[in-house]
Formats: C-alpha cells, sequence, structure tokens
C-alpha cells in the first residue's frame, strides 16, 4: 500500500518536459521567458525551441512619453505582439537635451543647438552623444544606415544652403556635408511633412501629400529618383515603411482628411526604380478604418511604424487605437489593439514617439544585468484580450 502511494506522488510530482512544456511557454510573455531559461537544462532547451518553432519572437512597438516642462519625465512603453502583453519599463527617466523624436522605426534622437543624442538599440539603453550637425535644424530627417547618422532637412531659412544634408560617421567620429535634398522636396522640409524609412544600404524619403519618393546612399553620396509611387490617385497621405530581407511597404489612405474612405499596403519592389504591388487583403478593414477616424472621422494624415513582419499604423491626432498588420506571404493579417499609452495627461503635456524594435532573448538578459537592473512586477490590468504588465529596467548613457 505504501509503494502504491509512493508511486502515485512520484507520477503526481512528474516534471513537465517536452512537447506539452514547450506549448505552455508558447503562452508566457518574452520577458518571463528570460528567468524561465535558467530554471534547468530541459526547461532552456523548451524555452528555445518554443521561440524559433511554436510562437516566434515579433517585433515590439515602443511608446515613449516626454514631458513638456522640467524636468522632462521620459516613460517607456511596449507592445509585444507574440502574447499581445503591454509592458511598462521603469528605468531612470533619459537625459534630457531636447525634445525627444524620431523619423523612422528603429532610432530615437535628441537635437539641440549645442548637443546631438541618438539611440539604436532596440531597448534604448545605450545613448550616444556628440557635437550637433554645423547647421541649426528643427523637426530634421534623422536617419541610420550602417554605421552612418543623416540629419537632412528642418534647416532654418536664414542658412545659404536649407537643404544641406549632413552625416556622422560612427566610424570617424566626425561629421561631412553630403549633396543636397532633391528641390522636388524642398517645400516639406520638416519630418513633419516627410515619411522615412531604411533598408541595409539606402534612405527613403516620401513625401506624404504627393507620394514623391527619393533614395539616398550616403556611402556614395547620391541621391537616386524621383519614383512615381501613385498606385492610387484618390489617396491624400502616403507613409513608407521598412520590413525584413529590406522589404519597403506604403500605406495610402484615400479620400480626404475629413472623409478617409480607405486605407492600403503595397509592397515596394526593384532598386534602380521602385515599383509597388498591392499586398493580398491589402486594404485596412472597415472596422479597423473607424478605430482609426475616431469620432471625429479627422484624419488629416496617418503614421505608421514598421520592422520584421509587422507594420503598426495610428491617426497622429487620436493616438487611442493602434491597427496592427501581419505581412505573411504577401498577405494582411490585421486586427487592432488599445493603446495602452494614450490618457488626457498624455495627451495634453506630453510628447509622444512611436518607434518599433527587434528585441530578443539577449536584449532583455543584458538590460537585466546592467548595474541599474531592477525587475519586478508591480500590478496587472486588463483591458480585453491584453494584459498590461510593469517593469523596471535600468539602463546607462555612454558619451563619445
Amino acid at each position: 500500500m505504501g509503494q502504491e502511494r509512493k508511486q502515485i506522488q512520484e507520477e503526481n510530482e512528474a516534471p513537465i518536459n517536452g512537447d506539452i512544456l514547450e506549448a505552455i511557454i508558447s503562452h508566457v510573455p518574452l520577458i518571463d521567458l528570460v528567468p524561465a531559461s535558467h530554471v534547468s537544462k530541459s526547461w532552456h532547451r523548451a524555452v528555445y525551441s518554443s521561440l524559433c518553432y511554436s510562437n516566434t519572437i515579433k517585433p515590439w512597438l515602443m511608446v515613449y512619453t516626454q514631458g513638456d516642462i522640467a524636468p522632462y519625465v521620459t516613460t517607456t512603453h511596449a507592445y509585444d505582439p507574440r502574447s499581445r502583453v503591454w509592458l511598462e519599463f521603469h528605468r531612470p527617466s533619459i537625459e534630457y537635451v531636447s525634445g525627444l523624436g524620431s523619423s523612422h522605426s528603429s532610432l530615437l534622437y535628441m537635437l539641440s543647438p549645442t548637443k546631438f543624442a541618438f539611440s539604436f538599440d532596440p531597448l534604448h539603453l545605450m545613448w550616444h552623444h556628440v557635437e550637433p550637425p554645423l547647421v541649426w535644424r528643427q523637426n530634421p530627417v534623422v536617419a541610420m544606415i550602417g554605421q552612418y547618422v543623416v540629419v537632412a532637412g528642418g534647416a532654418c531659412d536664414f542658412y545659404n544652403e536649407p537643404l544641406l544634408v549632413e552625416i556622422y560617421d560612427m566610424n570617424t567620429r566626425k561629421w561631412g556635408a553630403c549633396e543636397s535634398i532633391p528641390l522636388i522636396l524642398g517645400d516639406s522640409l520638416s519630418s513633419t511633412w516627410l515619411s522615412v524609412a531604411v533598408d541595409d544600404q539606402r534612405m527613403h524619403v516620401t513625401e506624404k501629400n504627393s507620394g514623391a519618393t527619393y533614395s539616398f546612399d550616403p556611402k556614395n553620396n547620391i541621391w537616386h529618383g524621383p519614383y512615381d509611387l501613385h498606385p492610387d490617385q484618390s489617396s491624400y497621405c502616403y507613409v513608407i515603411g521598412s520590413l525584413n530581407n529590406n522589404r519597403l511597404i506604403m500605406a495610402s489612405a484615400q479620400g480626404d482628411a475629413e472623409n478617409v474612405k480607405s486605407v492600403k499596403l503595397w509592397e515596394l519592389r526593384g532598386e534602380s526604380e521602385l515599383t509597388w504591388k498591392q499586398l493580398k487583403s491589402g486594404e485596412m478593414p472597415k472596422e479597423m478604418l473607424e478605430k482609426l477616424k475616431g469620432e471625429s472621422d479627422w484624419v488629416p494624415s496617418i503614421a505608421m511604424s514598421s520592422m520584421g513582419d509587422f507594420a503598426y499604423i495610428h491617426n497622429p491626432w487620436r493616438p487611442e487605437d493602434l491597427v496592427v498588420c501581419e505581412v505573411v506571404n504577401g498577405a494582411c493579417k490585421w486586427r487592432s489593439e488599445r493603446n495602452a499609452v494614450v490618457n488626457d495627461r498624455s495627451r495634453m503635456n506630453q510628447r509622444l514617439v512611436v518607434t518599433c524594435s527587434n528585441v530578443g532573448m539577449e536584449d532583455l538578459k543584458r538590460a537585466l544585468r546592467s548595474e541599474k537592473a531592477e525587475v519586478f512586477r508591480e500590478s496587472f490590468r486588463f483591458t480585453g484580450n491584453c494584459c498590461h504588465v510593469m517593469y523596471c529596467i535600468g539602463g546607462h548613457s555612454q558619451l563619445y
């Protein structure tokens, strides 16, 4: 009798392994898999097997808020589409230089007449502080292509060369002047009116109202274009983004600011000449378009952050709702999510900056190993299918 009881007890306490463990892990948020991977060798294998085959890592949407008055406190939130979880990172506020900005999905920057700071690591824990460009600019385009940080547009009118482009070379740590912005973009020098995407070799710049697009090669200091990106003549707003494997996508809004009729996604192809092809199921579903418009129906422009196979689209004038599109085998899978960051306070006196990041297990491990790192789960808030979790992670800066 005692032997049978002992056998039953051992069976009840049998460890969870194999496919069952991987299935469980596939539902666990990425940040919780960091400690899970250290439980045992079998758990470590199960974690990485699950991330490779069951529920792969997906690009995070990063949302930053920055106060408009001293001490200009910055907060960091992230949305993980893999588990549909919102995270809040508690860490020391970013050292203030100026208003926080981002021209494309992976780069954050701050620019003042005397300082220039930028960050490009996935969690933006490391900030690089360098001398500012020679020409003072407001709301410029700032993009990173390989070792080059390109700053274009936004120059004040009293400069002799308002179209001047400057490049910071991270290897030589020096600024250099480049071929000026094409004249056709001259009336839209502010990043407010330009959409930017980058691939491994070029920066692509689209004028939002017209769709006029140029590409800049910083290594050879050459602008290419213009490209005629008018897949639908009824469009009034165009934005571009980058996907994996150097793919470019474009979102176009049809109708007008007071009556947007549809939003469509197109894939851009080619090197010497960009062409377009509408993605399968590339038109945003009507119910999500209604969320994008909001109660006012006022959509003067759209914004898009993209990376990997994901594109996140929102209305800058009403950012409470995000429309998420996953591009799989040339077809679009759509869903909407509530923006957990937006509230009355963020609307009134905070700057909102949206980016994308490829955050992996090693990035989270490095963050947790940093000297100021501390992780705790403070509370949960559930909205629909989303779980909102707050964590604390420390960071540091690097001075060049």
